[in-house]
């Protein structure tokens, strides 16, 4: 295989509506809404509105490839939370495709679509949803029931997840008993006891104290890490973003307004509703070696780091040795990174936000 494909998206969705009111159907029909330009749906969005259609989700499309952790953000009514529940179909799409391995799950039988729920995916939100009186082994195998699994293979699948999410020890305790990020880690286990393809996650942490937050992102990755999981991740956090998204998407007004990696998000913000989340965000967290360094030759001898290495880790480092550092990039070349190219970089970000500011 050439080294230059591109691997096959795990879940793709495809130029998706989601219309509400009355009559909401006749708004497209006779429209292709795979043949049109940004531009022409924009303008059909804004039609619709102004005969007082609601707009939840206008022609909608991105990939998430295996492994990857998409996040979906945006502002609260931006129709991030819309989209994941038209991905699982939990919301029907007015129209568009939504394509799991290549097949189109709108087109999915009732019967298919209950067994894509039952085995292929998992959801995971920010209320816990978990029942009072299961205790927490029960709760994370009632899944499993539902698929058919005898009472001996679900529980020992169950107490395999609970002992992922660091509950061994509680599983006999009940809902009421444990802590919010307890809970949590109770709904986590029970969305992996059915050993999901693709895993949806709406905002499933925001409910947590800030400590608990950050330890259940932390769990999260590592989770990630283990597993390897296709997930979008809905989030009106940037920072959380910033912490777990592979790639990201930025919604506004049921329309999606940038694709991208965290850092180009930062870097190049397609307008000012982008730039906004952004504002707040420390560059040096974010800026690696591999983004800001020269692509001229190092000098023979100095230190060398990985691209990924950030910048804040750098800069003690980069203080003292004004020869810098070589950085070894992913295409397998050589950059050379120096304390005035991290301060270039850092410079760009402040002027770029005092000109909006002016």
């Amino acid at each position: 295989m050439p080294s230059d494909t591109l691997p096959t998206p795990k879940l793709s969705c495809r130029n998706v509506w989601k219309l509400y009111g009355p009559g909401a159907d006749a708004h497209l029909k006779g429209v292709d809404v795979h043949d049109q330009t940004d531009a022409d749906a924009l303008k059909l969005a804004q039609d619709i509105r102004d005969k007082n259609g609601i707009v939840a989700s206008a022609d909608v499309s991105f990939d998430v490839m295996p492994g990857e952790i998409f996040v979906i953000m945006g502002l609260s009514g931006s129709g991030k939370s819309t989209i994941v529940r038209c991905l699982s179909r939990l919301v029907e799409p007015t129209a568009g495709e939504i394509l799991l391995d290549g097949k189109d799950l709108l087109k999915a039988s009732p019967k298919e679509l209950i067994d894509f729920r039952r085995h292929k995916m998992g959801m995971v939100f920010q209320s816990f949803g978990l029942m009072p009186h299961l205790n927490v082994l029960d709760n994370v195998a009632f899944p499993l029931k539902l698929q058919g699994l005898g009472l001996k293979e679900r529980r020992s699948r169950a107490q395999d997840v609970i002992e992922k999410v660091g509950l061994e020890g509680r599983e006999a305790a009940f809902p009421s008993q444990l802590s919010g990020g307890q809970q949590q880690r109770v709904g986590i286990a029970r969305s992996l006891a059915v050993e999901p393809e693709v895993w949806f996650l709406d905002e499933p942490f925001s409910a947590l104290d800030p400590l608990i937050r950050r330890q259940m992102q932390d769990e999260f990755l590592r989770l990630q890490n283990e597993l390897h999981k296709s997930i979008v991740f809905i989030t009106h956090d940037f920072l959380e973003a910033l912490r777990i998204a592979d790639r990201m998407a930025i919604m506004k007004d049921g329309e999606v307004v940038q694709i991208g990696r965290p850092v180009d998000l930062i870097l190049h913000p397609a307008n000012e509703y982008v730039r906004e989340f952004t504002n707040d965000v420390p560059w040096e967290l974010v800026l690696t070696a591999g983004d800001v360094a020269a692509t001229s030759a190092p000098p023979d001898g100095i230190k060398q780091v990985i691209a990924t290495e950030t910048v804040a880790n750098l800069l003690p480092y980069l203080a003292k040795h004004e020869t810098g550092v070589a950085v070894q990039m992913a295409d397998g070349t050589q950059g050379h990174l120096t304390a005035r190219d991290v301060v270039a970089a850092l410079a760009t970000g402040v002027a770029e936000s005092s000109a909006v500011k002016e």
